[in-house]
């Protein structure tokens, strides 16, 4: 059985592993038991409105789609590997400029083949979601 502390290691090495995971800054934050957080800085190369300074919705489903994928590799039954069926994002607002994002993910549910999650990214408002999304992510075992 993999220990907690295994899994963020496991995780931060993959992300690191990931060309685009990595010039996006991505850091891992917490990870285990089908769950998984992970952030990001703002940084002006990721802005897509250079007059807003608004981060682009690009980097932002990329952040949540790595943390459903994180949280699937985490979950108790310990797949092998994952790569993502569907995902459903809802863009609720911009992402204040200047602000750390920051995705939550949690595998709901597992069956033999499939992994269902749900996801949200925050700024520093956790109140206020910056998107949320849904998710179906194959299961390899």
């Amino acid at each position: 059985m993999t220990e907690p502390d295994d899994h963020a290691r496991i995780a931060q090495q993959f992300i690191e592993a990931i060309p685009h995971a990595r010039a996006l800054g991505m850091q891992v934050d917490e990870i285990g038991k089908g769950r998984a957080t992970i952030s990001m800085s703002w940084a002006e190369h990721l802005v897509g409105d250079p007059r807003s300074g608004v981060i682009h919705g690009g980097v932002v489903s990329t952040l949540m789609d790595t943390c459903c994928g994180a949280a699937v590799m985490a979950h108790p039954t310990a797949p092998q590997s994952t790569a993502t069926i569907d995902l459903r994002i809802d863009y609720m607002r911009a992402a204040t400029p200047g602000q750390r994002i920051t995705a939550r993910a949690e595998c709901y549910h597992m069956t033999r083949s499939v992994a269902f999650l749900r996801a949200v990214a925050l700024d520093e408002d956790d109140q206020n979601p910056v998107a949320t999304a849904t998710g179906a992510f194959n299961v390899v075992r």
